[in-house]
């Protein structure tokens, strides 16, 4: 099993198919990466040698990916929570921070639904009609 930037690579898959496990590498880095490193995109992954291996681990270690990516999407994030601007406080109060619609939809940032109920009109009367009781024992 080939392991690069610490994300254990599909064997069974093309190298081209492989490479976007990486967070931060997509379809059209992958292939570039692949030219640059001189293999074919054609090649399992479990059928690379470990020359090969190694050069893809020097091209993908030219680029920002996994941990070093995440930790600078997150710092991104909270520079603007902290400097107060309208996309931090969305990120803040988990909603759509570019312009979507929040009446319907936006169910990924929001969550699952939560249905609240009307209360019934019988149930109301009952309640507002029944006079309180007096404690048992004592008379007037």
């Amino acid at each position: 099993m080939a392991r690069i930037a610490g994300v254990d690579l599909p064997n069974e898959k093309r190298i081209e198919a492989a490479l976007p496990y990486i967070f931060g590498i997509g379809p059209t880095l992958a292939k570039k990466i692949i030219v640059d490193a001189n293999i074919d995109p054609n090649k399992r992954t479990k059928n690379l040698s470990e020359e090969e291996l190694g050069k893809l681990q020097r091209k993908v270690e030219e680029y920002r990916v996994e941990g070093d990516l995440r930790r600078e999407i997150q710092g991104n994030i909270k520079r603007l929570q902290e400097i107060g601007s309208y996309r931090g406080i969305r990120h803040a109060k988990n909603l759509p921070a570019r312009g979507q619609r929040t009446r319907t939809n936006a169910r990924t940032k929001r969550g699952k639904r939560i249905t609240i109920g009307t209360i019934r009109k019988d149930v109301v009367q009952k309640t507002e009609t029944t006079p309180a009781r007096e404690p048992a024992g004592e008379k007037k």
